[in-house]
């Protein structure tokens, strides 16, 4: 009998795992049975834009504030043109300043009018880009 209990035991186990299975297929082949599928998730890609003190960043106060100026009219420009979804500073004084976050078709685009900025052309500011995708209604309709 001592020999047999193992047997028993594992057959008994082995009977539980079959039937989980096989309920569970039969589950899923009834007709007008849901699913357990994740519904489809819609993803955009955007580019993230970390802006960074530049090598030149010991402006004068007087070339400091047009630099800002023309720094903040390229914002505006590029978010009414729809190309920049996000931007704003970080706070504290460490090498990192800000973010933008743009909808451009590729990152030759992003560099292309990310170097457009006057902040960046003096070398005020410098930048490094990286992708980053949202689902929709997150960010985007």
């Amino acid at each position: 009998m001592a020999k047999l209990l193992p047997v028993l035991l594992l057959a008994v186990f082995l009977t539980f795992v079959i039937a989980s299975f096989s309920s569970k297929t039969l589950r899923n082949a009834a007709p007008g049975a849901k699913t357990d599928s994740v519904p489809a998730v819609e993803i955009k890609q955007y580019w993230m834009v970390f802006l960074k003190k530049g090598p030149n960043h010991g402006q004068d106060t007087a070339a400091e504030a047009i630099i800002q100026k023309k720094h903040l009219r390229n914002i505006n420009r590029l978010a009414s043109e729809g190309k920049m979804v996000l931007a704003g500073p970080f706070g504290g004084d460490g090498d990192l300043r800000g973010i933008f976050i743009m909808d451009c078709e590729d990152s030759l685009e992003v560099v292309e009018l990310v170097k457009s900025d006057t902040a960046i052309a003096t070398g005020r500011l410098d930048f490094e880009i990286e992708p980053w995708w949202t689902a929709k209604n997150c960010l985007f309709q």
